[in-house]
């Protein structure tokens, strides 16, 4: 499959493909007419003695003041060099590949009047892995990711810096090396290098392929937890949720269904006197669905803003370009704030099954040790989940809901959403580490169950976590089982889907 450029439909899976090079990506015939259109379109207006907006123009509070051709070379240097004043560390180099195909996909489209020199450099940059170093921090998410794209595209003008062998080396060295002369911009380049939600939107990307494999491990999760307590699958049944189908509902308890199939362990809580189970058991389906329902969401809007052009103005013909807001970041912001609630609630849940592990009921020994007084058993990594959690529910704060006055006032309703996007990333973090130390837990309170056999997916995943962590016998030191439980989350060793 090749993929091009401003013509085909950008999805998470093919971004991601072209990302890890399994799919070729390229500028076809269609995709550059269409940018040298729009840019003979620029031209005519750049050499008009009509004022257009950042096209023969400042920009932001000196919008009315407008530049001369010959001035325009200059202008739009000095727009990536001023907006260059990121700060903090610098964010992975994967994420900043995702914000160089994205914005190439949207220059592509045709409105942004940017010449194909620069788009064919942008691809250059990408085919041999050359990505530019993006600090994390100094955009408020209009107009446009400023700041970070500023960053990401002085490399052009041979400014800036590169990631080489995961070392950052001036961006003038590296260009020398592959034999590439810095480029000069011309009238509008800058500013449709600069505007746009690139950042924003590389960060909702990789926070979307993180959130999806933890959605599924959740649920896996969850069905361990309820083999170690032996609880009941029959809050899971279709009937039930056929009365209340939400979509993230329905799939949840169908997964959970499936996986309790062939589980000896399961059919034994029909011998048990319980008329139902604390709710982080039986209602998984109401809260990990409400997840899933948020994700849904959020996927729906990336995948349109993959496929949108978001700098300003966009170039319509050779006499008109609109300018709007586009560039604002808001439309992402809100919805990576809706899916941070969902993905620390996931936590939320999880560490609650944690401590109902410990509490020593339905045949289960107190910390899930028999041991017991002399030994602290299973105790405290549940602190760590304990504190995990109230971390994730500070970062729940929607930077969405504020907005600072920027550029003189001119810009005075900012989105946040960058913000947005890279605490949705934190969350996601420790909710790999919450799940982490679940899994850890459950896999100690089946042992219990024994010699009651669980399902086959759930005996595939209870024995990987034996091949890597043994039975807590006596009291040792966890850490070291913590973090191979946490690396194995990370890697997405475990089997979260029955088909797998």
């Amino acid at each position: 499959m090749i993929f091009r450029y401003g013509v085909d439909h950008l999805s998470l899976d093919i971004v991601n493909q072209i990302a890890n090079g399994s799919i070729k990506a390229e500028l076809c015939d269609q995709a550059k007419n269409k940018i040298n259109e729009s840019r003979q379109n620029v031209e005519a207006m750049a050499n008009s003695d009509k004022a257009v907006y950042g096209i023969n123009t400042g920009f932001g509070p000196l919008c009315d003041t407008q530049i001369s051709p010959e001035e325009t070379h200059i202008l739009q240097k000095n727009l990536l060099i001023t907006h260059a004043v990121g700060v903090g560390e610098p964010i992975d180099k994967a994420i900043s590949k995702l914000m160089l195909i994205t914005k190439v996909h949207a220059l592509s489209q045709g409105f942004s009047g940017i010449r194909l020199e620069v788009v064919e450099r942008m691809l250059t940059f990408i085919e041999h892995d050359i990505i530019p170093v993006v600090p994390e921090q100094g955009s408020v998410g209009a107009s446009g990711d400023l700041a970070p794209l500023s960053h990401l595209f002085l490399p052009l003008i041979g400014e800036g810096e590169f990631w080489h062998n995961e070392q950052r080396v001036p961006a003038s060295q590296l260009l020398k090396a592959y034999q590439l002369a810095p480029l000069e911009l011309h009238a509008k380049e800058g500013l449709a290098l600069i505007n746009g939600t690139q950042f924003i939107l590389a960060h909702a990307i990789t926070a979307l392929t993180k959130m999806r494999y933890l959605l599924d491990l959740a649920d896996m999760a969850g069905a361990m937890s309820i083999e170690g307590m032996q609880g009941s699958k029959q809050p899971f049944r279709a009937e039930l949720h056929a009365t209340r189908p939400f979509r993230g509902n329905v799939e949840v308890a169908s997964r959970l269904w499936t996986f309790f199939d062939g589980s000896q362990n399961m059919s034994a809580h029909t011998d048990c006197d319980r008329v139902q189970d604390p709710y982080s058991l039986r209602c998984i389906p109401q809260v990990h669905g409400a997840s899933r329902n948020a994700y849904a969401h959020l996927l729906e809007l990336a995948e349109i803003e993959m496929n949108s052009v978001t700098d300003n103005p966009i170039v319509i013909s050779s006499e008109e370009a609109i300018s709007g807001g586009s560039f604002h970041g808001q439309p992402l912001a809100m919805v990576l704030d809706y899916a941070s609630i969902a993905a620390a609630e996931l936590g939320n849940i999880a560490d609650r099954r944690c401590y109902l592990m410990l509490e020593g009921l339905h045949g289960l020994p107190r910390l899930l040790t028999t041991s017991g007084g002399l030994n602290s058993g299973m105790m405290i990594p549940q602190y760590a989940t304990a504190a995990l959690v109230t971390e994730n529910k500070s970062l729940c704060f929607p930077p969405s809901a504020d907005s600072v006055p920027t550029s003189m006032g001119q810009e005075d309703h900012v989105s946040m959403g960058s913000i947005s996007g890279r605490k949705l990333n934190q969350i996601l973090g420790n909710l790999e580490k919450i799940l982490a130390i679940e899994l850890m837990y459950a896999a100690q309170a089946i042992e219990f169950r024994r010699p009651n056999t669980c399902s086959e997916i759930v005996e595939e995943n209870f024995s990987l976590i034996r091949r890597h962590v043994a039975k807590l016998e006596e009291d040792r030191l966890l850490k070291p089982d913590i973090d191979i439980m946490i690396q194995l989350v990370k890697s997405q060793a475990f089997k979260v889907n029955i088909s797998q």
